[in-house]
C-alpha cells in the first residue's frame, strides 16, 4: 500500500479502504471547488498545492511528497480551496475523507501520528511564508538552499520560481549571477 508513508501511520491505515491513482506530471488531484470527498496521500513522486493569483501567477502553497497528506486542511473543509497537481510521476493513495475521520476518532495512536505530521507540515508552510517575505530573489534562493538543500536541476526552475513566488525571469537572472 503505502509503502514510502510513515511507518506510523501505514500501519494503522493499512485496512482502510482506498484506491492508488498514477499520475503524470501536469495531471489534477483535484480542483479550486471540487467538493472534498477523498483524502489524499503522496506515495511517490510529488504534489503542488497551487493557488493562482488575479495577475496570472501560481503560488506553490504545500510541496507535498512521499509520505504527505495532501492539503491536510481539506479534511474539515466542504470543498477544495486550491488545485493539486502531480509535478512528477506520481503515485497517491486515496481514501474515504469519512472513512479517515473514524479511523481518528477510533485511534488515538493514528490521530498522533498525523499530529506530527502535521507538525511538519506546518513548519514548511512557516519556511514558505518566512522566504515569500523576503524583498529580493537572491535572498529567497539562499532561504530555500538552507531550507531544501542543492537548488533543483535547469529544467524545474519554472516550478522553484512559482514556489519562491518570483517570475521565472527573475530567478533565470539570478541564476546567472550564480555561476
Amino acid at each position: 500500500m503505502i509503502a514510502i508513508m510513515s511507518d506510523d501511520i501505514e500501519r494503522r491505515l493499512r485496512d482502510l479502504p482506498g484506491r492508488e491513482l498514477s499520475l503524470a506530471p501536469e495531471q489534477s488531484v483535484f480542483r479550486l471547488g471540487d467538493p472534498v470527498q477523498q483524502m489524499f496521500f503522496v506515495v511517490t513522486g510529488a504534489v503542488h498545492l497551487v493557488r493562482h493569483q488575479e495577475s496570472g501567477s501560481a503560488l506553490v502553497l504545500q510541496r507535498a511528497g512521499p509520505g504527505a497528506l495532501l492539503a491536510e486542511a481539506s479534511l474539515y473543509a466542504d470543498k477544495y480551496h486550491c488545485d493539486a497537481v502531480a509535478v512528477a510521476p506520481s503515485r497517491v493513495w486515496a481514501v474515504s475523507k469519512r472513512d479517515l475521520l473514524g479511523r481518528l476518532a477510533a485511534t488515538p495512536e493514528l490521530t498522533l501520528a498525523v499530529i506530527r505530521r502535521l507538525a511538519r507540515e506546518l513548519q514548511q508552510a512557516r519556511f514558505q511564508a518566512e522566504v515569500l517575505s523576503m524583498k529580493t530573489v537572491a535572498a529567497r534562493v539562499d532561504a530555500w538552499i538552507d531550507w531544501n538543500g542543492p537548488l533543483p536541476p535547469k529544467g524545474e526552475w519554472v516550478r522553484l520560481a512559482a514556489e519562491l513566488g518570483v517570475s521565472p525571469e527573475a530567478l533565470y537572472r539570478e541564476m546567472a549571477k550564480r555561476r
